[in-house]
């Protein structure tokens, strides 16, 4: 019985004479001993977990032709996952200019990055056999969201496997800043012996203010009460407090009652300069103010002025607005013009954006990412993706070798099911799910009994319809 699928190429790679190859290469000599197995990390889902090993593999393609491309040294347990499915893989260290960029992604199939590539409209739209975008980090305002949306791209990311390195940088850091360690490491360096206490505190009986009590935000409630600091967090979302955690109504009680503030929140246009001028006049004075969310989170100029002028006790900041592609002497004012300022500072902790950066949640997020990625290539299963509808099917069987899975993602318009199920409605659908986000539907139907000279009638005549965006048909 095969277990194999191929992805019916899209219009703009279609070849009538293709799909006889395509076809015969799959119902015919395949070598079932190269089939891979889910044996991989796979974490369980709301269908039972893994697929067994009686799961029937649909793969889109031969394996080998599917492409990857992975940017920004991607950890190796992502790597695995991917090559072991067959998938050509190319993995590069750093990010790439738009220009190299472009040129790469032209025939990727699948592209993982962290967080310094920018997939923008213009680069995605160059990508003409992407379907899935994988961000082995947390955020992903660095792809268009949108643009990948409405040409049928999914994107995946990682929302809470470093949590607990973020959250443990931060209580170091809260202790650093506390005890003025960073200006007496520097100054060690420099030869200097400075033994003074003023200014220098336990983190014992101080108020956290967390800002953003999502998966970094609670795991860092529970470290600092573990020391015994009070803590009081603001989000926009009434949320059950961890231990005896409490929430306040507002971001000025929060800043008005903290001695050390945490941000934890997501880049929105709504948090773009969440702690300004008026934000840091509400805090206590001599407080500090930790960043490991996004740049564009603080107004850094006004934190600067805060410095200088005694208002904080100190701050740390491990993202900034602008920040560099590759690892050098590059945090400049050519970069940011206020980062000379910046660095003069006392009592500032100024770290690369390695919240994150630890083995463990490197390797986490690997496999976490990588796994939803072989879902989506070879199931078309969406649960996770940030862009898209989520969408499951249980996973067929060997006793099912003449399904077809077909995988339409449409236009958000009335009408469409009808349509789609006039083109199914001569075959017997076994299963079948969609659902919507915005202007973006997914459906996904499980067709019986399907030989291999209806597949071609029935990918084109989805094809057709107007409210088409990406059409996949795996077998």
């Amino acid at each position: 019985m095969p277990t194999a699928a191929r992805d019916i190429p899209s219009p703009n790679g279609f070849h009538p004479g293709d799909l006889a190859r395509t076809v015969s290469s799959s119902f015919g000599t395949l070598d079932l001993s190269t089939s891979p197995t889910a044996t991989f990390h796979s974490p369980n889902n709301s269908f039972g977990g893994p697929p067994r090993t009686s799961a029937k593999q649909l793969k889109p393609f031969a394996t080998s032709d599917i492409k990857v491309l992975l940017l920004e040294n991607v950890n190796q347990t992502g790597q695995t996952i991917l090559k072991g499915q067959g998938y050509q893989v190319e993995a590069h260290k750093s990010s790439l200019p738009e220009d190299q960029l472009i040129e790469k992604i032209r025939d990727a199939h699948v592209i993982g990055i962290r967080s310094k590539t920018k997939l923008t409209a213009n680069v995605l739209k160059h990508a003409k056999n992407l379907i899935v975008v994988g961000c082995f980090c947390i955020g992903t305002n660095q792809v268009d969201l949108k643009f990948a949306a409405e040409n049928g791209i999914a994107v995946f990311n990682s929302p809470f496997s470093n949590s607990r390195s973020v959250a443990e940088l931060m209580i170091g850091e809260i202790i650093c800043l506390a005890r003025q360690i960073g200006d007496r490491s520097n100054e060690m360096h420099q030869g200097s012996w400075s033994k003074v206490s003023n200014g220098c505190w336990e983190v014992r009986g101080k108020t956290l203010g967390i800002v953003g009590y999502g998966h970094v935000g609670s795991q860092l409630s529970v470290l600092a009460e573990a020391m015994g600091m009070k803590v009081i967090y603001y989000d926009v979302v009434n949320l059950m407090g961890m231990g005896t955690a409490g929430q306040v109504p507002t971001l000025e009680a929060l800043l008005n009652g903290a001695d050390f503030v945490t941000l934890h929140v997501p880049e929105l246009p709504e948090t773009k300069d969440l702690i300004g001028e008026k934000q840091i006049s509400q805090m206590r004075n001599g407080a500090y103010l930790l960043n490991a969310s996004r740049g564009s989170v603080v107004d850094i100029p006004a934190l600067i002025k805060a410095l200088q002028a005694g208002k904080l006790g100190g701050a740390a900041l491990d993202v900034y607005p602008n920040e560099p592609g590759a690892n050098g002497p590059t945090f400049n004012a050519e970069l940011n013009d206020f980062t000379e300022d910046l660095r003069k500072c006392k009592n500032i902790l100024l770290t690369p954006h390695i919240g994150g950066s630890t083995e463990e949640a490197q390797s986490a997020i690997g496999v976490e990412v990588a796994d939803a990625l072989v879902k989506y290539v070879n199931y078309g299963t969406t649960i996770g993706a940030v862009n898209m509808p989520e969408v499951s099917l249980r996973n067929l069987t060997q006793d099912e070798p003449n399904h077809v899975r077909v995988v339409y993602i449409h236009k958000n318009v009335p009408g469409v099911l009808r349509k789609v199920n006039e083109v199914l409605g001569d075959h017997n659908v076994d299963k079948q799910m969609t659902d919507s986000r915005g202007e973006v539907a997914y459906l996904m139907a499980d067709i019986s009994n399907v030989n291999t000279s209806e597949i071609k009638n029935l990918y084109q005549n989805l094809e057709d319809l107007g409210s088409r965006i990406r059409t996949r048909v795996l077998y």
